[in-house]
C-alpha cells in the first residue's frame, strides 16, 4: 500500500492503519531498534511503541516521508529503552557509536549548551556537502547505529574503508563546527 494511503488511515482513525504499516515497514523498524537494543523482546516492544506514537502523532501531524518518520520515531525510542537499561552501567555498540561523535559535538555538557536546532541544521548541512558515499555511512553509523562490519557488508566495501571514511568525516565535522564558533 502507499505510504499516503496509510497516512490517510491515520487520519480516518481507521486502525487498518497499524496493521498496514507493520506489513510495509515493520522489518524496517525492527531492525533499526535491534541494531539499538540488541535484544529481540525488547526490540519488538520497541515497534509496538513506534505504532501507537504514530497512532497518537498522525492526525494532526502529516509526515512528510513515512518511513523517515517511522524510523525517527522508532530510533528515539529504541535509545530511550537503552538509557533506561544502561542508566547504571555504560558500554555497548550504541554508546561505543555515540563516544565516536562525542569527538566532534563535545561532552554531555557541552551538548546540552549547544542550540539543538542549530546543531542540527550544521550537522544537515555538513552531510549535504559530503560525498554520497561518506553521507550514506555516516547516516548508517549514527543515526540507524549499523555496526562497520554492516555498513561495509552493505556498501560492498571493506572495513577498513568504513572505518578511514568515519574517521575522516568526523575530522571535516568537527572543523567545521569549530569554524561556527562551538567549544569541542
Amino acid at each position: 500500500m502507499e505510504d499516503s494511503k496509510i497516512i490517510e488511515l491515520y487520519f480516518a482513525r481507521d486502525e487498518a492503519a497499524i496493521t498496514e504499516t507493520s506489513a510495509k515497514y515493520g522489518y524496517y523498524c525492527k531492525k533499526i531498534a535491534m541494531n539499538i537494543l540488541a535484544d529481540l523482546f525488547e526490540s519488538e516492544e520497541c515497534v509496538n511503541d513506534t505504532y501507537v506514537k504514530v497512532w497518537n502523532t498522525v492526525p494532526p501531524t502529516v509526515p512528510n516521508i513515512f518511513k523517515a518518520f517511522l524510523a525517527k520515531i522508532t530510533r528515539n525510542l529504541a535509545l530511550d529503552r537503552y538509557n533506561e537499561k544502561t542508566a547504571k552501567k555504560r558500554g555497548g555498540r550504541v554508546y561505543e557509536s555515540l563516544e565516536e561523535l562525542s569527538e566532534c559535538i563535545g561532552s554531555n555538557e557541552t551538548e546540552q549548551e549547544l542550540d539543538r536546532g542549530a546543531l542540527t541544521e550544521l550537522i544537515n548541512g555538513f552531510l549535504s556537502r559530503e560525498g554520497e558515499l561518506s553521507r550514506r555511512i555516516f547516516v548508517r553509523r549514527y543515526f540507524y547505529q549499523d555496526s562497520v562490519s554492516e555498513i561495509a557488508k552493505r556498501l560492498r566495501i571493506t572495513e577498513s574503508r568504513v572505518k578511514t571514511a568515519l574517521h575522516r568525516a568526523r575530522a571535516r565535522l568537527a572543523e567545521m563546527l569549530r569554524g561556527e564558533g562551538f567549544t569541542l
